[in-house]
Parts: C-alpha cells; structure tokens; sequence
C-alpha cells in the first residue's frame, strides 16, 4: 500500500480556494490502489489518517459513514 503525507492545513485551505471538497480530491487518486493517506500538522505531527479505497463505490460509502459521523458530532456539540 502506498502512504501518501499531507500537510493538512495547506490541504483544507487550497480545497477552500479551489472550493471543492475533499471526496473530489480523493475520486481522482483512485487508481485501483488503496494508498494509506497520512494528515500533518505544521509540526510534522500525525493529527489523523485515512485508507483511500481501490474502488469509487467503497470511497462514496466512506463519505456517507463519515457524514453522518460528523452531523452526530455537530449534533453533539450543540
């Protein structure tokens, strides 16, 4: 499996300039591969990680999993 790092800061303000969403981003790295992608902080330091799937199929049921994750959270909070 490939490791890919990313500099998660950069990462969320480019996707904020280019306004499009992550799940974009990671439609297009798909290559019949799971690559293991890796978010940093300035410091080098692991703030969290995500197995990319192989297939467009499994990458839209992570999105769903990690919407309603999220909305819980939000929900949570509040």
């Amino acid at each position: 499996m490939k490791t890919i790092e990313i500099k998660a800061q950069q990462f969320f303000e480019l996707l904020k300039i280019k306004n499009t969403s992550m799940w974009e981003i990671f439609a297009q790295m798909i290559d019949g591969e799971e690559k293991e992608i890796i978010f940093l902080d300035n410091e080098e330091k692991v703030l969290f990680n995500y197995t990319l799937p192989d297939d467009l199929e499994k990458l839209k049921a992570d999105q769903k999993v990690f919407a309603k994750e999220y909305a819980e959270k939000i929900a949570q909070n509040n």
